[in-house]
């Protein structure tokens, strides 16, 4: 049946195709207008929708940078309440800002986080107010072509590596392939941890990138489990006190693709079971009653509820019910991990680029 009705989209996805095609090359010939920022911006975004790990991404550039230049990110802030520019405060949620923008503002207090979904107007209103600002971030812009970002980085699954795909509705890409071509770096995310050199030379043949752009390719690590109340974490070294074959878990999760997460608990734990939400959900307390519902149904002594960093922050702004506060409820953050050498040549790449005047 699956295949009957990609068949039946198929000709909605070339018009689709070609319609973006005539747009990038509206762009290509500047036929329409383009914003060249004059401070450093690097876009992380895709070919497809979702799923490729761009906040992970996102926050990798965020720690090597922070340190040693001025640093904002300016996202969309998908699935905020609010309209135009906002800059993050103490007070802003998922709700006002979005979960990504949520994440990044309570992980990293020492950069601007910013949200606009026009990114040219979001770029001018930060130079403006904080002039010693010296590189944007901009989340999941690689399709904005109003703003030409001085440097791009596109991320591919390796689950569902861009060149496999096909054109939305039938697959998941937003433009043709061959906008791959406006990349200054391909990465290739969600690959295993042990990764051989022929599977690496199989993708960079596919890929068959220009002589100047450059590929890397990352994994996903796990790095705490963090309890929702108490928000004492627990790092790899100590996974078992939270996790172990004694454990059972009600895993919930909103976001594009947790299969990743469900491989994870999988292999911690006694048994588990995922609850899946649309990307983005908006949590709801009968999706709280739900889960407790579940939660209660086990019957070991040893069980947990866990969700994902991402999926804590759309939580912040619900008053969780009574119930909940003495529930071993915990969320698990990941970081992005670049394999052996890809890791000295890829931030060196970067830094270079922020450096040069």
């Amino acid at each position: 049946m699956m295949k009957i009705l990609r068949l039946f989209l198929y000709p909605i996805s070339i018009i689709y195709g070609l319609l973006m095609q005539l747009r990038n090359w509206c762009y290509d010939k500047k036929l329409l207008y383009t914003f060249y920022p004059k401070i450093k911006t690097i876009i992380v975004g895709n070919l497809s929708t979702g799923g490729t790990g761009k906040t992970p991404h996102i926050e990798y550039l965020v720690r090597l940078l922070q340190g040693n230049f001025k640093t904002a990110t300016l996202s969309r802030g998908y699935g905020r309440k609010t309209h135009g520019f906002k800059i993050a405060n103490l007070t802003d949620n998922a709700i006002t800002i979005g979960d990504e923008p949520t994440q990044f503002y309570q992980k990293f207090m020492d950069i601007i986080v910013a949200v606009d979904a026009k990114r040219r107007r979001g770029i001018k209103k930060l130079v403006a107010k904080f002039p010693e600002l010296q590189v944007v971030l901009l989340d999941d812009a690689y399709q904005h072509r109003s703003v030409k970002a001085g440097f791009q980085i596109l991320l591919t699954d390796y689950a569902n590596m861009y060149y496999d795909d096909k054109m939305l509705p039938t697959g998941n890409l937003r433009e043709f392939k061959l906008g791959i071509n406006r990349a200054h770096v391909i990465i290739v995310t969600k690959t295993p941890a042990i990764f051989s050199p022929i599977e690496r030379r199989h993708i960079l043949a596919k890929i068959a990138h220009r002589n100047n752009q450059q590929v890397f390719f990352s994994y996903i690590k796990y790095n705490s489990f963090t309890n929702y109340f108490s928000k004492q974490a627990y790092l790899e070294n100590d996974f078992k006190e939270v996790i172990n074959k004694d454990t059972e878990v009600i895993v919930f999760a909103g976001i594009a693709n947790p299969s990743l997460l469900e491989d994870f608990v999988r292999g911690k734990s006694k048994s588990y079971k995922l609850i899946c939400f649309d990307d983005h959900h908006e949590f709801t307390g009968a999706d709280l009653i739900r889960i407790k519902h579940e939660f209660d149904g086990l019957r070991s002594a040893k069980k947990i509820i866990l969700t994902t960093e991402k999926d804590a922050m759309r939580l912040l702004h619900l008053n969780l019910p009574s119930d909940w506060t003495n529930l071993p409820f915990f969320f698990i953050s990941i970081a992005v991990q670049l394999h052996q050498q890809d890791e000295e040549n890829f931030n060196q790449l970067i830094l270079n680029y922020v450096r040069t005047n």
